[in-house]
């Protein structure tokens, strides 16, 4: 049985860099390229997640699968100086290597960034995804993420565009009155 490990980071190895700069070229190769169309160079993707680890509003989750890193995904807080919208955080960043899927990283993922944003006290999950990666989509919607939106030229991919959802979940909703 694979194990498995959803890990909060604040620091990378270098082993860890190297793996998860892997992971992302394979998950760009493969259509899930969080904004990316093609990987970069590796010295790009590199300071990329670097980046990544010294943006104090970034919040970064490594998925494990048998000790090599195999995805991540990313809360990201709002800005200080955006009071009104001070409630909502964003999922973003969030892949699987395409040799690692099927084992439920996507989902403890996603969960572990809702956990974190619930902890932090924020009250919205706000996410997009492109129209073509119908797994996440799925999954986003199996966890109570509402589509309140579609982009229809969200993205541009070889030349052609692409539509993307836009999809928010509260995290604190009402409790519902008791069956009658």
């Amino acid at each position: 049985m694979a194990e498995i490990a959803i890990d909060k980071v604040d620091a990378l190895k270098t082993a860890d860099l190297h793996d998860l700069c892997d992971a992302a070229d394979d998950a760009i190769r493969a259509g899930g390229g969080f904004g990316w169309v093609e990987p970069p160079p590796r010295d790009v993707m590199e300071r990329f997640w670097k980046g990544v680890l010294v943006v104090p509003e970034r919040v970064l989750f490594v998925a494990r699968l048998d000790g090599v890193v195999a995805g991540s995904a990313q809360l990201v807080k709002p800005p200080r100086n955006n009071e009104a919208q001070a409630h909502a955080a964003q999922l973003t960043t969030s892949f699987v290597a395409p040799w690692a899927r099927g084992h439920g990283l996507a989902r403890r993922l996603t969960m572990a960034v809702m956990d974190e944003a619930c902890s932090a006290g924020f009250r919205v999950l706000n996410l997009d995804v492109r129209v073509t990666q119908e797994a996440a989509i799925a999954l986003y919607e199996s966890l109570g993420f509402r589509r309140w939106g579609t982009h229809p030229f969200y993205a541009l991919v070889q030349g052609k565009p692409l539509a993307g959802h836009f999809y928010c979940k509260d995290l604190q909703p009402a409790p519902q009155p008791p069956a009658q």
